[in-house]
């Protein structure tokens, strides 16, 4: 039990916190943002170093992105860069084998069996177009000559596994107590990152940079496969998956954004590894990564363990070549109407600039306008019209180009029709009518609050910045929120006016598939439409993943990280996080 003096240290120390919140909050509001002390350097072939001093705790989140997205993509190798967040797992000739010799005949002895494998692949094609077969996946329409190839190839991938060590990269971090290594891809970057004790950042600098520097693509082809049955789990089986691709196909008409990040089912399975060594050697070059650190360490100390490590690394011969395909625009409304097994909805989405874009800025603000549960969607189409259960309003500035996202859940018996008119009653209402002043400001204060948050661990910083940096510029981190708070009454009617049009917009309505079962999940009743989307999502992908321990890992790094939450950010995690109990209980019968 606390004496009274303990709880009075207490209130104080919590009086103190709220105080000195409050006066961030209130510098923030003023444009007075505290800066991220990023210190920036540049190694000898070009690789960028960005470090972040916080001597908090024990522990550095480290990390690097390479600026490579599906958008750098092209038709036939489409998915190779998700492809590649599996492949650097894969280990080193001294990571993942116990005969690196034999492994890497294996790995030729392959390479021999696909360029074979390829060419009957070739044949199966062209009776597929004449008609003579229906899918060159199936058994029964595979040449004699495949077949023999496939039992070979088989046989070369027995052997191999006779030289693997499983997850060895993985296991070396876990040991040397590092938590939380994972991956991701998406339109224009692939971020990869990891926490370890501040006493192994050199360990940290040795295996990233072998993985960079001698990385070995064994299984590939297995990888391959498990890529493919990734996107037929998290896309062609789920509710909206499929009509999502297909929405986003079409609002994208020129822009490479319009394939998705995961690939087409056609060119997974076609990509071969020399396609891969070449994507590699162009986008993985030093000049095209960024290294960052943050947490415990002297940037002095860490920038020479760099240098000594990722400057083993060759500059690239070239540089990747510049997105120059910009999206045409848009003369007419599109529109999709889908039957699917889920509740009546509508997604309605408008082309607005890139990431960078002084526009961007007032779109943001107009987003933050329309969403949550104080937003004015929730408050007139779920609370007052009562022609939702749900509605968001979300902006999305990539690198290249934005995308401007409303949408909303009828409830029934209203349609998605009723629910689209009301969601154009409120932009109507915005583009004839100034936002309040009180109501512009709550939502720069949560902007503000943002811009506190942000710094609340090593991780969280380490994110923000590898997502700035392979968006554009990590410089974004400290003039986004000032840019933002600078935002007019006059701005977000402007804005409105001139993006949220007709001819701008491409608009899918779902209906209830018949005789479809909706069942209902708890776990997402009080959240927006927004936070449920996001979680649905997730959970989607926590069903596709096969990998126990990487559960596992997850898990316990969501439980160390979950302290650090704000409520909100805490209710949202603590779904998530039995959505992946759930999943390792399925995994482990």
């Amino acid at each position: 039990m606390k004496s009274k003096t303990g709880i009075q240290r207490h209130h104080r120390r919590a009086l103190g916190q709220a105080l000195g919140l409050a006066i961030t909050l209130a510098g923030v509001a003023l444009g007075q943002a505290q800066q991220v002390p990023v210190d920036e350097r540049t190694l000898s072939n070009g690789m960028k170093l960005l470090m972040i001093e916080r001597h908090h705790s024990p522990v550095i989140a480290g990390g690097w992105v390479a600026r490579v997205g599906s958008v750098n993509e092209r038709p036939g190798i489409t998915g190779i860069a998700h492809l590649f967040e599996h492949m650097m797992f894969k280990g080193t000739p001294t990571i993942g084998t116990s005969d690196a010799k034999r492994d890497a005949e294996i790995i030729d002895q392959q390479e021999v069996v696909r360029d074979a494998m390829r060419r009957e692949e070739a044949k199966m094609r062209l009776a597929l177009r004449r008609g003579e077969i229906d899918d060159i996946a199936k058994p029964e329409n595979k040449t004699k000559r495949y077949r023999e190839l496939e039992a070979e190839f088989k046989e070369l991938i027995a052997a191999q596994r006779e030289v693997l060590v499983k997850n060895e990269f993985d296991r070396i971090y876990t040991t040397a107590g590092a938590s939380g290594m994972n991956a991701f891809t998406s339109n224009d970057m692939t971020g990869y990152f990891i926490t370890v004790p501040a006493n192994k950042l050199e360990l940290w600098a040795w295996m990233e940079s072998e993985r960079l520097l001698r990385p070995v693509f064994r299984e590939f082809y297995a990888e391959r496969d498990v890529v493919f049955e990734e996107r037929r789990m998290r896309t062609e089986s789920t509710p909206l998956g499929k009509f999502q691709e297909s929405l986003e196909a079409m609002f994208w008409e020129s822009h490479p954004y319009g394939w998705p990040v995961i690939g087409w089912p056609s060119d997974i399975p076609a990509i071969t590894k020399a396609q891969a060594d070449e994507f590699y050697a162009l986008h993985y070059a030093p000049q095209n990564i960024t290294l960052i650190l943050v947490g415990d360490f002297k940037a002095d100390e860490a920038a020479k363990l760099c240098e000594r490590y990722f400057e083993r690394i060759p500059r690239g011969k070239r540089n990747p070549p510049e997105v120059v395909t910009e999206e045409v625009a848009q003369k007419v409304e599109k529109r999709m109407n889908a039957e699917a097994e889920a509740n009546p909805q509508v997604d309605i989405l408008w082309h607005t600039p890139a990431a960078g874009h002084p526009d961007a800025y007032a779109l943001e603000v107009l987003a933050a306008v329309l969403s949550g549960r104080s937003g004015r969607l929730h408050k007139a189409l779920v609370l007052g019209g009562e022609v939702a259960t749900s509605a968001f309003a979300h902006q999305m500035a990539r690198k290249y180009a934005g995308m401007f996202n409303i949408g909303g859940e009828a409830k029934e018996p209203k349609t998605p029709g009723d629910v689209e008119a009301a969601i154009y009653a409120e932009v109507e209402r915005l583009k004839n009518e100034p936002v309040s002043a009180r109501e512009l400001q709550k939502v720069k204060n949560n902007f503000a609050a943002m811009a506190v948050r942000r710094a609340s661990s090593n991780f969280h910083l380490l994110v923000q910045l590898i997502q700035y940096e392979g968006g554009g510029d990590w410089k974004s981190i400290n003039t986004e929120i000032p840019s933002i708070l600078e935002v007019t009454v006059e701005d977000i009617r402007r804005v409105a006016q001139k993006y949220l049009t007709k001819k701008n917009r491409t608009v899918a309505t779902f209906t209830r598939k018949a005789g479809a079962k909706i069942p209902d999940d708890p776990a997402l009743a009080g959240l927006s439409g927004e936070q449920q989307a996001v979680v649905r999502r997730i959970a989607n992908q926590i069903k596709s993943e096969i990998n126990l321990e990487r559960l596992q890992e997850q898990l316990q790094t969501m439980e160390a990280q979950l302290g650090q939450a704000d409520g909100k950010q805490q209710g949202l995690m603590k779904i998530i996080m039995l959505k992946v109990a759930e999943r390792i209980a399925e995994l482990s019968k």
